[in-house]
């Protein structure tokens, strides 16, 4: 919080500072007897190339929110566009009577909306294009066609019964390439990993203590063998033959494929509470302050990936919560990874496992640690999205370099009849980490 705090206080510092500029340069040359035009715009130039410097290499760097001030042709034209604002709104108010000053804080604030606009819809579309162009990339690597994971938590009575489903909606592609389920029981008080082993999940990780949905799906995606990785919610809130939609989507060629709530052929089957769908909707605004794209629904519990890309993005993301899927989407945006959205069928269950606004407010506070850990360079770069081999790296090149390590908590031991050995993490050999888990031995692959 201290670190949010600081960052807030310099972005706000740099603001007053090229405020103070622009109105203090104009009342000067103003007093000066300088044309009002000609000292607005030479005050207007001069406070935006402060403001430029001072973001760049104080509040915004090691930050993707800068990618439009490496555009200068970009800035060029939203802070002419700004200028023009200004002594728009500053003619208009000297020509009612406004004293000179207000005329022109006026003239400020208008121009410092145009600049926020139009920069987020430079930013926006940049990384829609991105993202909308598939890149052709070999295979991904992978054992089986397909790999599900479920995290589960206090599911004891009814993940029997949610494997019987998946499988049935899948019986297709387990015959045709392979699939695996992987389970994990994010520390279940009751015995949820035993009643998954007995209904037939090929993979049983177990956490030693609840962490949190993103911790479990992370766990679940660096252990699974497929090469298309997708996860769902042990309450099926989302049919599972819905699979097959992003199945399909991630062997056309995209590297992410979200569900969507919102989207326009999206249907709901079950309505939400309202608290529920009030608290979704604010959720999508809350995350206007990370992501740079404009995403319809960031929070559904059905994605998929490229399974090379899903060891990319799970072995950067540290948010053991809810918020882990915004931190997803922030770093496919920073990776400038292929993406896209699909309509979804809701079927809200009662067997969920959120508190609506215990959770909103961990999520938000999750969004504002992703900002601040984005700004510090926490976040591995990579250097070119290239596929990544089995072996957890990107192919070698100038420019390429190795593909992140997972982070220490999603590592694993299995626990079964043998002896228990170390998960490999993916891009290197596995070792002790901070939180361990343990899975079972993976079963014979359905084909």
């Amino acid at each position: 919080m201290n670190r949010l705090r600081g960052w807030l206080g310099r972005f706000a510092l740099v603001g007053v500072a090229a405020t103070v500029l622009d109105v203090g340069l104009l009342w000067v040359l103003g007093r000066a007897g300088v044309n009002l035009l000609v000292a607005n715009l030479c005050a207007v130039a001069l406070a935006a190339v402060l403001s430029y410097t001072l973001h760049r290499l104080v509040t915004f760097q090691n930050d993707p929110f800068v990618r439009w001030v490496e555009q200068p042709s970009a800035f060029l034209g939203v802070a002419t566009l700004a200028a023009g604002v200004d002594l728009m709104v500053l003619g208009l108010g000297l020509s009612v009577g406004v004293p000179l000053l207000l005329a022109k804080v006026l003239a400020v604030l208008a121009a410092a909306v145009v600049r926020v606009v139009a920069y987020r819809w430079l930013l926006f579309q940049g990384i829609r294009s991105s993202q909308g162009l598939r890149v052709d990339r070999p295979q991904p690597p992978g054992e089986l066609r397909l790999s599900v994971v479920i995290p589960a938590y206090r599911e004891e009575r009814e993940i029997d019964r949610t494997l019987e489903q998946v499988r049935r909606a899948l019986h297709d592609v387990a015959a045709d390439g392979g699939i695996e389920i992987v389970v994990v029981d994010d520390g279940s008080p009751d015995d949820t990993a035993g009643a998954a082993r007995r209904g037939g999940a090929d993979q049983v990780v177990v956490q030693p203590e609840n962490r949190g949905k993103g911790a479990a799906v992370r766990a679940g995606v660096l252990v699974a063998r497929g090469r298309t990785v997708a996860f769902t919610d042990a309450d099926l809130a989302y049919a599972p033959d819905q699979l097959l939609a992003l199945l399909a989507r991630v062997e056309e060629g995209w590297d992410v494929v979200v569900g969507s709530r919102h989207h326009r052929g999206a249907t709901t089957l079950v309505q939400a509470t309202r608290l529920r769908e009030v608290g979704s909707r604010l959720i999508n605004l809350f995350t206007m302050a990370l992501l740079l794209g404009q995403y319809r629904d960031t929070q559904c519990g059905l994605k998929a990936f490229r399974s090379d890309i899903g060891r990319v993005l799970f072995g950067q993301t540290r948010v053991d919560g809810f918020a882990f899927d915004i931190e997803l989407f922030h770093l496919a945006e920073r990776y400038e990874l292929s993406l896209v959205e699909v309509p979804v069928r809701v079927e809200n269950s009662e067997r969920s496992t959120v508190k609506v606004v215990r959770d909103a407010l961990r999520l938000v506070r999750d969004l504002f640690r992703i900002r601040r850990w984005a700004k510090q360079g926490a976040y591995a770069e990579l250097p070119t999205p290239e596929v990544v081999p089995a072996d957890g790296h990107e192919q070698q090149g100038k420019g390429t370099s190795p593909i992140p390590q997972a982070q220490d908590e999603a590592r694993a031991r299995p626990e079964g009849h043998g002896e228990d050995q170390p998960l490999p993490r993916p891009g290197g050999p596995a070792g002790p980490g901070r939180g361990r888990s343990s899975t079972s031995p993976p079963r014979q692959a359905r084909r």
